[in-house]
């Protein structure tokens, strides 16, 4: 409500009738601009296609106008606007709905029922009002094809679909380039370590580090997998519907990705830990995910936990499950096992 609609002026770069805008074009812009004199703010998506664009803004901000930008590719956006535009640009992440978004949007009562659902469907919003698995299947060849296939002039995007599909069917497993170049026959690790961060920069894949207080060690650790979406792993990889445990695990680190720009995993003395997170450089919090927790697999999680927390000095851990509630002490450590549904709940 801050601008009345004839004050602003919009423009989406990811169209057909644009394609081949040069830097050269925005004069045209201009002039479109100049006829609406009202014009106070602009709003550009995908911008970044055009090459030189930062210098574009920076102009259209010394001449007064309130600028709103948005694209798909993270990396790009945040390069040209940490060179060109500090100190003059605010920048803020959108995802797909979290599970209280999801509650909201559909108006179920959060809850096994609701987390059920959200755990099947992800929280794309054309998707859940279409019901259409089309919608995540064309938006994942759109970001493949024309976000990094073309952006990056990769031919040969079989090799480009075959490692997502492989990272999509092992969200929350450890994962390397060196090992997939081998599985997957890639022609070299520098080559799936590229893949590796068109995925990340698109927001398809995230790869989570091994918490490490060397900041050389983090590199040469595999790394853990998840993607933004549940919804969109399902539509990649047959293989995740069938493992409730991985999808509750997606939907926790898609929940502190929201939240949290530091995430980790844990691992030292054969115990692991499936997230750390990390605030003003101090380990924070330290959860551990697991659907159910039975006689068989308790003292595993547990023991991990208590690991980290006795590692960062930690009092308090989480144990996130589907539906399960406990408190316990071992020592000076507390434990709590909550239900995801009530830790997300806001």
């Amino acid at each position: 409500d801050r601008y009345k609609p004839e004050e602003v002026l919009s423009l989406n770069f990811d169209t057909p009738l644009l394609y081949g805008f040069e830097f050269s074009d925005f004069r045209i812009v201009d002039e479109v601009i100049k006829e609406h004199e009202g014009c106070i703010a602009l709003l550009f998506d995908e911008i970044q296609i055009v090459d030189g664009w930062e210098v574009y803004i920076r102009g259209k901000l010394d001449e007064g106008f309130y600028v709103g930008i948005t694209g798909s590719n993270a990396s790009m956006l945040s390069r040209e606007l940490g060179t060109k535009l500090t100190g003059r640009h605010i920048t803020k992440e959108l995802f797909p709905f979290s599970y209280a978004e999801y509650c909201g949007f559909t108006g179920k009562t959060i809850g096994d029922s609701s987390l059920y659902d959200y755990l099947h469907q992800g929280g794309f919003p054309q998707y859940l009002q279409l019901d259409d698995q089309d919608v995540l299947t064309d938006l994942v060849n759109d970001i493949v094809y024309r976000d990094i296939a073309v952006r990056y002039n990769i031919r040969d995007d079989h090799s480009l679909k075959s490692l997502l599909a492989y990272l999509m069917g092992n969200v929350g497993n450890l994962v390397s380039a060196t090992k997939l170049k081998q599985i997957l026959g890639m022609k070299s690790t520098s080559t799936v370590s590229d893949y590796f961060s068109y995925f990340e920069q698109t927001y398809l894949i995230n790869f989570v580090p091994k918490f490490s207080y060397s900041y050389k060690a983090q590199p040469l650790n595999p790394k853990k997998v998840y993607c933004v979406d549940n919804g969109v792993v399902f539509v990649t990889s047959p293989s995740f519907t069938r493992d409730e445990g991985r999808r509750l695990e997606n939907m926790v680190f898609a929940e502190l990705r929201r939240r949290y720009s530091e995430i980790f995993y844990y691992n030292e003395n054969r115990k692991e830990c499936d997230f750390i997170v990390v605030r003003n450089s101090v380990p924070q919090l330290a959860i551990q995910v697991c659907y159910a927790l039975t006689a068989e697999n308790r003292k595993r999680e547990v023991d991990g936990l208590l690991d980290a927390l006795s590692f960062f000095k930690m009092g308090h851990g989480l144990i996130l499950t589907y539906n399960q509630h406990d408190k316990f002490s071992v020592g000076d450590k507390t434990i709590e096992a909550l239900p995801v549904s009530e830790y997300f709940k806001d």
